[in-house]
C-alpha cells in the first residue's frame, strides 16, 4: 500500500465531485521529457474542485502523515542529504521550453512524503517515485528504498538547470532566490499560534500540481493542498520571473478548530545583530542577517520603517491596521563591506514584500522576534492577523502578491530610513551620563537629494516612556544623507518604543523610524 493511500483516495474522490468533460492527457506526455519521471492515470483537476477538496477536507478529522521507514530516512543526515542528487536529465518540461523542475528526495528532515501531480488540459497525472530518478553517491543506502516511497518537494530551475529559483520543501514553507540570485528568507502558507504559550503547529503542503503558464512563458503555477490538525487549505501560486520573483497568491483556508492566531502571509527571517546591536555581537563579521527592517505601508498611507531586534526574550509587536497597502522583511543594507561574508552572501539576500490585491479588513501586521545566537535559526516572523476570530467552520480567502526583489517594489517619494545605531549618550569630552544612550538615525533618497546642508531640517521624536533630549539633524557630509541625533534617559528594563521622522516647517521628508528600544548596559 503506498504511503498516505487512503489521503490521497480521499483527495481523489473529491477532486472528482463536479463533473468535468474528459480530456486527452497528450499534453501532459508532452509537457514530460520522455526519459522523465514515470506518471500515474489522468485524474480531472481544477482550482475549485481543489478547493472543495481542501473544504471538505476540513469537516472530518486531520489524518496524521504515514512515516515509512524511518530508520532509514533517519541516516539521511545532511551530509548525506547533499550527496542525494536529482539526475538533470529526468526533471519535468526539459523539454518543453517552460522552466525544468526536478524533485527533492525523502530525509531526515523530511520524513513526510508528498505527492507531486503535473496538469495539463485538465488533467493531473501523478509524478511516481523511482530510485533511477537519484543518483546516491556515499549515500548508497538510500538507493534500496521502494519504488513508491514518495518526494519531500520540488525546486524549479534556471532553463540549463545550473540553478534553481524557487524551492519548495518542508512543511508549507517555499522560497525565491529572488532578484539577486541569493536564498535568504522564507514563506509560508500560513502561521498558527506563533509565540504563544501553546506549541506553535506547523501545517504542511501535502500534495502538489505544477502546470506552465499558457499566458507567461516565464511561469509555473503550483497548486498545494494544505492540512493540520487545525486547518486545511488550497493554494493556486502562480510564480513569474521577471526584475525579480513576483508570485500572486490565492490562498483559500478552512479552520478545522477554533485558531487563536491565525498568521497570513508570513514571511521567515533570521536577524543576529546588525550596526544596532553590534555590541551583542561574538561574531568577527560586522553584521549577520537575513534581513534587517520591517516595512509597513498602512491603509491610511503612512509608511514605517521598524529596525529588526535580537531581545533577550520573545517579543511580539502588533501594528493595527486597516486594509494595508503591503508590508515586507526588507534587507535593505546592500553593501558587502557590511558582511564581509563571500559564502552566504548577506548583502544578496532578498527581500519579500506583500501586497494584498483586495480589502483584507481590520487586524495588525505582527512582528515576532525571538533571541539566537547564532545565524543556523530562523528566529524572526512577520505576518496579518484577522481582527475577526477565526472559529471552526468558518472560511477565509486572502488574495495577495510576494516580491521577492532587492527593495521594496513601490519605492517611497519621501526619505527612508538606512541605518540606526545606539551608543552612550552625552557630549564628547564631557562627562558621559550614567544609563543615558544616543540614537542616530541616517535617513536618504526622495525629499531629501533636493535639501542642502544650511536647511532648517528637524528630528520630530517621541518616546512611551523617558526623557528625550540634546536633538538635532545634520547633512552628512559629502552626501545628501540626513543625520538625526537623540539621546534617551530611562529607568529599568522594560521596552520603550520610539518614533522619528524628519521635517522642514510643515513638510514631512521621511519615513516614520519606529523602534522597540530594551534597555541595557555596554
Amino acid at each position: 500500500m503506498r504511503s498516505g493511500f487512503n489521503r490521497r483516495r480521499l483527495l481523489a474522490g473529491a477532486l472528482s465531485l463536479p463533473a468535468l468533460h474528459w480530456l486527452g492527457a497528450s499534453g501532459i506526455q508532452a509537457a514530460v521529457a520522455a526519459e522523465g519521471p514515470e506518471l500515474g492515470p489522468p485524474q480531472p483537476f481544477g482550482f475549485d474542485r481543489l478547493r472543495e477538496a481542501a473544504r471538505l477536507s476540513a469537516t472530518r478529522p486531520y489524518l496524521q502523515p504515514t512515516i515509512r521507514f524511518a530508520d532509514v530516512l533517519e541516516k539521511i543526515d545532511y551530509d548525506a542529504y547533499q550527496q542525494i542528487r536529482f539526475r538533470p536529465d529526468h526533471a519535468l518540461w526539459t523539454e518543453s521550453g517552460s522552466y525544468p523542475v526536478q524533485l527533492f528526495h525523502l530525509g531526515r528532515y523530511f520524513k513526510a512524503p508528498v505527492a507531486l501531480h503535473v496538469v495539463a488540459e485538465g488533467m493531473a497525472r501523478e509524478v511516481l517515485y523511482s530510485p533511477d530518478l537519484f543518483t546516491f553517491g556515499e549515500a548508497e543506502f538510500a538507493s534500496g528504498l521502494p519504488a513508491d516511497l514518495g518526494f519531500a518537494g520540488f525546486r524549479v530551475m534556471e532553463r540549463g538547470q545550473k540553478s534553481d529559483w524557487l524551492a519548495f520543501l518542508g512543511a508549507a514553507y517555499f522560497r525565491s532566490s529572488g532578484a539577486l540570485d541569493q536564498y535568504g528568507q522564507s514563506a509560508r502558507g500560513v502561521a498558527i499560534d506563533t509565540a504563544l504559550s501553546t506549541p506553535e503547529e506547523f501545517p504542511r503542503f501535502t500534495d502538489f500540481w505544477l502546470e506552465p503558464s499558457a499566458a507567461n512563458p516565464n511561469a509555473v503555477i503550483i497548486y498545494a493542498m494544505m492540512d493540520s490538525p487545525s486547518i486545511a487549505g488550497a493554494f493556486r501560486i502562480e510564480a513569474a520571473k521577471q526584475e525579480g520573483v513576483v508570485m500572486h497568491v490565492q490562498a483559500e483556508l478552512f479552520p478545522r478548530l477554533d485558531i487563536k492566531r491565525m498568521g497570513v502571509a508570513p514571511l521567515t527571517s533570521m536577524f543576529w545583530f546588525g550596526e544596532s546591536n553590534r555590541h551583542r555581537a561574538t561574531d568577527w563579521r560586522p553584521e549577520v542577517h537575513d534581513t534587517d527592517g520591517l516595512a509597513l505601508w498602512t491603509g491610511s498611507g503612512e509608511r514605517i520603517w521598524r529596525p529588526l531586534n535580537n531581545p533577550p526574550t520573545v517579543m511580539t509587536n502588533s501594528f493595527v491596521d486597516s486594509n494595508p497597502k503591503g508590508f515586507g522583511l526588507i534587507q535593505r543594507d546592500r553593501s558587502f563591506a557590511n558582511y564581509e561574508d563571500d559564502g552566504v552572501f548577506y548583502h544578496r539576500r532578498p527581500s519579500v514584500w506583500v501586497e494584498p490585491l483586495e480589502p483584507w479588513g481590520e487586524g495588525a501586521v505582527q512582528l515576532v522576534e525571538i533571541p539566537t545566537d547564532d545565524e543556523i535559526h530562523d528566529n524572526i516572523v512577520a505576518y496579518w492577523v484577522p481582527k475577526e476570530p477565526v472559529r471552526a467552520g468558518s472560511e477565509w480567502s486572502f488574495s495577495y502578491r510576494l516580491h521577492w526583489l532587492a527593495e521594496e517594489p513601490y519605492p517611497l517619494s519621501t526619505g527612508h530610513v538606512i541605518a540606526t545605531r545606539i551608543g552612550r549618550g552625552g557630549i564628547p569630552g564631557q562627562p558621559r551620563p550614567e544609563g543615558k544612550k544616543k540614537f542616530v538615525i541616517d535617513f536618504a533618497g526622495g525629499t531629501l537629494e533636493a535639501l542642502k546642508k544650511p536647511d532648517p531640517v528637524e528630528p520630530v521624536i517621541s518616546a512611551s516612556r523617558g526623557l528625550v533630549d540634546n536633538v538635532y539633524a545634520l547633512q552628512v557630509v559629502g552626501t545628501k544623507r540626513w543625520r538625526a541625533f537623540f539621546d534617551l534617559a530611562v529607568d529599568g528594563q522594560e521596552p520603550v518604543d520610539l518614533r522619528c521622522h524628519l521635517r522642514l516647517g510643515d513638510r514631512t521628508l521621511t519615513e516614520t523610524w519606529l523602534y522597540q528600544y530594551i534597555p541595557f548596559e555596554f
